[in-house]
């Protein structure tokens, strides 16, 4: 591999000051409260899809083991720890990993939380990957893309949610968010977002295949949603080729 790590420690740090604020609704991680309901929601729909399961089966993921890498404070794994699933969440900050862990504690759910590299850990295979928003800040794709592809188990359904680089992007997730206080300054760098198609790429290169794109947009009417607009951001499924 060209890079021994795909952590870029600026990065780390950035998301690491916002530990604290990380499980605030009104704090400055407001708007992954807003977007992690549409995430789980498309993540649920192709978990029942994959699984050939049942929408009303309260834990889907029973038996399961699923990974989230980038994972932050903890948004998506505690959700996935209720659907059934032995969690495992990664991320490269140590500040969100602590309060990771304590959030996770407090609410009773065991969550095996790991800090570090995602290559570097070892730890096997699972039948659920997912990482939300995260491909945008790593210093190498491929290298992560090739990580991701070999935590996933034979039959396993990966799920990936980014920003797409668009002019729309640029002016509504870079500008106008950091601007107006939606998200902390210096959350984005429009250049490191990834469009559809370079994705798709991408993903082969490590044999994987990619479903298609289901957009996250925003409305004045219903907030934030799944869309079939892909100009801001999109969510997709990814299994072996």
């Amino acid at each position: 591999m060209p890079n021994a790590t795909t952590i870029r420690p600026e990065e780390a740090a950035h998301f690491g000051k916002l530990a604290a604020e990380w499980w605030n609704p009104a704090g400055s991680s407001a708007m992954l409260h807003k977007l992690n309901p549409v995430r789980l929601g498309f993540i649920r729909e192709q978990i029942d899809l994959h699984l050939h399961g049942d929408s009303r089966d309260l834990k889907p993921l029973a038996g399961k083991r699923a990974l989230d890498v980038g994972c932050g404070a903890g948004l998506l794994c505690e959700p996935l720890a209720r659907l059934g699933a032995a969690v495992t969440g990664v991320d490269a900050a140590a500040e969100n990993i602590a309060a990771a862990a304590a959030h996770a504690q407090g609410a009773g759910l065991a969550v095996d939380y790991r800090c570090g590299d995602l290559a570097a850990l070892g730890l096997g295979q699972f039948d659920l990957v997912t990482s939300m928003e995260v491909i945008e800040h790593v210093a190498d794709k491929g290298v992560f893309i090739a990580a991701l592809a070999a935590s996933l188990a034979p039959g396993g359904l990966m799920i990936l949610s980014t920003p797409n680089r668009t002019a729309r992007s640029r002016l509504l997730l870079v500008e106008a968010a950091e601007r107006l206080g939606a998200v902390p300054r210096g959350t984005h760098h429009w250049a490191d977002f990834i469009t559809p198609e370079e994705l798709r790429e991408e993903l082969a290169v490590h044999g994987l295949a990619m479903g298609e794109p289901c957009g996250i947009t925003w409305s004045p009417l219903q907030g934030l949603h799944l869309s079939d607009d892909l100009s801001l951001n999109y969510i997709v499924t990814v299994t072996a080729a």
